[in-house]
């Protein structure tokens, strides 16, 4: 059994989806990041970075394994499963590629343009712009890659797209047409018809949010420092 400490953001339906996809079992934890549960001694204790999504893998040798980062679970659980990812060094290597592309790139990059979409004040058009800008880069860089794949790694589904789609999934929602990349719009709806992808999308979506967050919870979510992270452990 996985213990699966999870909030219904893109950066959770990563996790959710592949879990969903290899059919494993597993126990989910809500980690509610409005209300602060990140910063929980007991959750940084699996995950120090006060961010979920983390598991707790109970299906090992000797003590449970916590793993926490998208990037780092997804690689853990392919491996150990011996799917959806390729087994030869040169597909390693691309796999690792465009996992630490989307950590790296596009994952933070609209992550950030979703911050000043939805909750930073309208007045503030340099960082609203950068991030818009940097997510778009990032969208022509997947749509060159897939011009003559099905997949990110080629013709077979993996954990590179499980990683990608969540923050491409909500593109229009954010305000980003995705008309000028065609092999995009193709590769996402592909991905979307998957019925293990629409069980994680779905997986805890009784606790989405339905309103802007209350002045308590824009003091957990953002302007978080060193010491008042520690304060709330």
């Amino acid at each position: 059994m996985i213990d699966f400490y999870y909030w219904p953001t893109p950066n959770g339906w990563k996790v959710s989806i592949l879990l969903e996809e290899l059919g494993v079992a597993y126990n989910t934890i809500p980690v509610n990041i409005g209300q602060g549960d990140q910063f929980k001694p007991e959750f940084l204790a699996i995950s120090p970075n006060h961010r979920m999504p983390a598991i707790v893998d109970h299906e090992v040798e000797g003590e449970p394994v916590a793993i926490f980062e998208s990037g780092a679970i997804m690689f853990y659980l392919a491996e150990k499963h011996g799917r959806f990812m390729p087994t030869d060094p040169l597909g390693r290597k691309e796999t690792l590629e465009w996992l630490f592309w989307q950590v790296g790139n596009l994952g933070p990059m609209a992550g950030q343009y979703s911050h000043f979409v939805n909750y930073a004040p309208k007045e503030e058009t340099y960082g609203h712009d950068r991030y818009k800008n940097e997510y778009h880069r990032c969208l022509g860089v997947l749509d060159r890659r897939l011009e003559d794949r099905a997949f990110i790694l080629g013709d077979e589904y993996s954990i590179a797209d499980m990683i990608s789609w969540p923050w491409v999934l909500i593109a229009k929602a954010m305000g980003q047409p995705l008309d000028e990349f065609p092999n995009v719009v193709r590769w996402r709806a592909a991905v979307k018809d998957r019925p293990a992808v629409q069980k994680g999308v779905d997986l805890g979506k009784e606790f989405r949010r339905s309103a802007p967050p209350s002045e308590d919870e824009r003091k957990n979510l953002f302007n978080q420092t060193a010491g008042t992270a520690e304060q709330k452990a």
